[in-house]
């Protein structure tokens, strides 16, 4: 049986039954996540989710909700906006929170003959790419669920900062990775533990990926922890002369 230790966590949470969620990956200690800012309103939401927040138009699908806090927030401005995440559980709690329109499935598995205007993919959003040579499949069906002039707005994090410099100003990578992005991510909860794949894509490899899909790929906004803001569009067709 697949563990759900997230989801399991957040269902808890939402109903006030607070254990200690513990995270780690293998390039960082362990850390306990704080489960109430899984919840968060806007007001508490960084610079970079905001912006993404005021850049959503028109049909939106939210993949990865969590808890459905953008989602929320979203619905609550009137927008018409679907919730997608492989949760089950997580997907029960954004019911309990009153969204409206939810989907337990993985984007992959995700079969629907929707378009949407706006995709949104937030907290690390290239995470459920997983590895690199899942990358490419997962963005041409992101591209195959955008409406014409549809857009995906899309965050992750640069991990080089986190490996250390030689004294020539290289940095010491580990050999054993394919890519200093793809993290085993370990989930301790009540006695039991779960590790997956977590891909963070670097912008410079982002955009390569983007051009192999036939998407548009810019920049809109950055963090201050080596995050950013990616907005992935349809290619507008080549002239004709």
């Amino acid at each position: 049986m697949k563990l759900d230790l997230f989801g399991q966590a957040i269902f808890d949470c939402y109903h006030g039954k607070k254990e200690p969620l513990i995270t780690s990956t293998d390039i960082s200690e362990e850390d306990e996540l704080d489960l109430s800012y899984l919840f968060r309103t806007y007001k508490n939401m960084p610079t970079i989710e905001k912006k993404a927040l005021q850049l959503c138009q028109g049909k939106i699908l939210d993949i990865g909700a969590g808890t459905g806090c953008h989602a929320l927030y979203l619905q609550n401005k009137n927008f018409d906006v679907k919730v997608l995440d492989a949760s089950p559980l997580a997907i029960a709690v954004c019911q309990k929170q009153g969204l409206t329109k939810t989907v337990c499935s993985t984007l992959l598995d995700f079969e629907t003959h929707e378009k949407f205007d706006t995709i949104l993919l937030l907290m690390n959003g290239t995470g459920i790419f997983q590895t690199l040579n899942q990358v490419l499949a997962n963005l041409e069906k992101l591209k195959n669920l955008l409406a014409a002039n549809g857009q995906v707005l899309i965050d992750s994090s640069d991990l080089i900062y986190m490996f250390d410099k030689d004294d020539d100003g290289g940095v010491w990578l580990p050999a054993h990775k394919n890519y200093y992005g793809e993290l085993d991510y370990t989930l301790h909860y009540k006695n039991q533990t779960e590790t997956f794949h977590w891909l963070y894509l670097d912008a410079d490899l982002f955009r390569t990926f983007a051009q192999q899909a036939g998407l548009n790929f810019e920049i809109v906004s950055e963090g201050k922890n080596f995050d950013y803001l990616a907005r992935l569009s349809n290619e507008l067709p080549a002239k004709v002369e």
